[in-house]
């Protein structure tokens, strides 16, 4: 019933991910959400996912952001990271999922999209037909609607690690 909103993985943080391994399995392209998944909901980015972004490119990986923002708020954060990126998006419209792909250079064989929602990002990602990383939220303050989608979210998760058989995250 709710398979449809399961990730492919589900992890603490974006900053614990197996980038390495990820890369030596193929993947070439990354899609990020930014709000709570990178930083807190509105805050640029901060020195560690300046790290993160300068490690991917050493790695080897193709890296794009796609928000459903407007693009100042995307640019803004953008701006020391510097890669690519979709603004006002319509997650989980499929279209801005593709033209991240189409961006990067990558295909949904050897993309992974990383975010913190189940209703726009992961559902978004396994309709374009990307395999999808959940992570926890960043920071508990959150605008009201995203508030409302919480609470949904802990009843899919619920049966996504009862199916999964996952240990709880701290």
């Amino acid at each position: 019933m709710f398979k449809m909103f399961y990730p492919d993985a589900y992890l603490a943080s974006a900053y614990v991910v197996p980038y390495e391994a990820l890369y030596e399995k193929g993947y070439r392209g990354l899609i990020y959400d930014i709000d709570n998944t990178l930083v807190p909901h509105g805050a640029p980015a901060d020195k560690r996912a300046i790290q993160l972004f300068e490690h991917l490119k050493e790695i080897g990986f193709h890296t794009c952001l796609i928000s459903n923002n407007k693009e100042p708020r995307v640019k803004m954060f953008n701006e020391p990271i510097g890669t690519d990126y979709v603004y006002d998006a319509h997650k989980p419209s499929t279209k801005n999922y593709k033209k991240a792909m189409e961006i990067m250079g990558t295909t949904c064989e050897n993309t992974i999209f990383i975010g913190d929602q189940l209703f726009t990002d992961v559902f978004g990602a396994k309709r374009s037909g990307i395999p999808s990383i959940l992570v926890r939220p960043i920071h508990p303050k959150e605008e009201i609607q995203i508030v409302l989608k919480r609470y949904l979210e802990k009843i899919v998760l619920h049966f996504y690690k009862k199916q999964k058989n996952l240990p709880k995250l701290c």
